[in-house]
């Protein structure tokens, strides 16, 4: 991979168990060459290649890194870009062509799955908007002090074990819809509330809690109103509901009005104190990781990547 300052690297993440990835592959290709664009091109078969081939294009100088994948691909490069020193970093600009399960922080900007022409027109434009990343700073099993940046949002508890569901039951059934209704049925057989212990800016919270998003964006539908560009993270925290209202949220979440819901709370904040979540399972951008020992504390770091944005 030569050294190529204006020429692209484009990392393509092939969805995991479908079919025509090369057709769509193939697709993408002939627009990129259609607009005129100069680019190099590899590809990543695993989620562990992602941050070697990304670490590889910072290191051989390119200045614009577009990532055909969803939001767990996207989270790699920008842990990349992070690891990078601040000179480097800001001489970069991240682009993104939506190739996931799912696409959120895609749909956040207006790009859209579907449409590769307009989004490849867009990204041709090359207009930069500085963006913030939320990082959650948390002590692993080992007792080593550790941290992941995120652009969309970190998920704790119920929603995180649903995800984490939806993710596996999709690569066995290939279906969106199928992998939802799956997903939702298998519900029955997940704790629906943890122990928690939460400090938001002067409030604390100590009760049962069924489920927390701290969004850097949208959050999947759970902080519809939060940007990543006023140093802020929004959060809503969702009691136990009943069964019956429990499905009316999930109503609201598909239909954009999730905040209406009164078991959630939201709040705006530049810190989340995580000081006990007991059991409670932790997602990164859709990822589950593993869950961290002890407290955790969730803040925003502002203006730290340069995105490539609709013009």
């Amino acid at each position: 991979m030569a050294n190529a300052n204006n020429r692209w690297g484009v990392l393509y993440c092939p969805k995991h168990s479908r079919s025509g990835s090369r057709k769509r592959w193939n697709k993408i290709e002939s627009c990129l060459q259609e607009h005129g664009i100069d680019f190099d091109f590899v590809q990543s078969e695993r989620q562990e290649g992602v941050s070697r081939l990304v670490n590889m294009m910072i290191n051989n100088g390119y200045k614009t890194i577009v990532i055909v994948g969803g939001d767990s691909a996207l989270n790699d490069a920008a842990n990349c870009l992070m690891m990078a020193d601040k000179e480097t970093r800001e001489s970069i600009a991240l682009g993104l062509i939506p190739n996931g399960v799912m696409n959120d922080f895609a749909h956040f900007w207006g790009f859209k799955e579907g449409d590769i022409e307009q989004t490849v027109k867009w990204l041709k434009e090359r207009r930069i908007r500085k963006i913030d990343l939320g990082c959650i700073r948390y002590v692993n099993a080992k007792g080593e002090k550790c941290h992941r940046y995120f652009l969309n949002c970190v998920n704790i508890g119920l929603i995180s074990a649903i995800m984490n569901l939806r993710s596996q039951t999709r690569r066995l059934l290939g279906s969106r819809t199928l992998s939802f209704a799956c997903s939702m049925a298998l519900m029955i057989f997940q704790r629906l509330e943890y122990k928690m212990s939460l400090k938001i800016n002067s409030d604390i919270i100590e009760r049962k809690v069924m489920t927390v998003c701290i969004g850097n964006a949208n959050g999947y539908g759970q902080t519809p109103n939060a940007v990543p560009y006023n140093g802020l993270l929004d959060v809503s925290v969702v009691y136990h509901p009943e069964m019956t209202q429990l499905f009316e949220g999930f109503y609201l979440l598909i239909t954009g009005k999730f905040l209406n819901h009164h078991s959630v709370h939201p709040y705006r904040t530049g810190e989340v104190k995580v000081n006990e979540a007991v059991r409670a399972m932790v997602s990164v951008d859709g990822r589950l990781m593993k869950t961290p020992v002890g407290p955790y504390t969730i803040t925003v770091e502002q203006e730290v990547i340069n995105f490539l944005i609709p013009a």
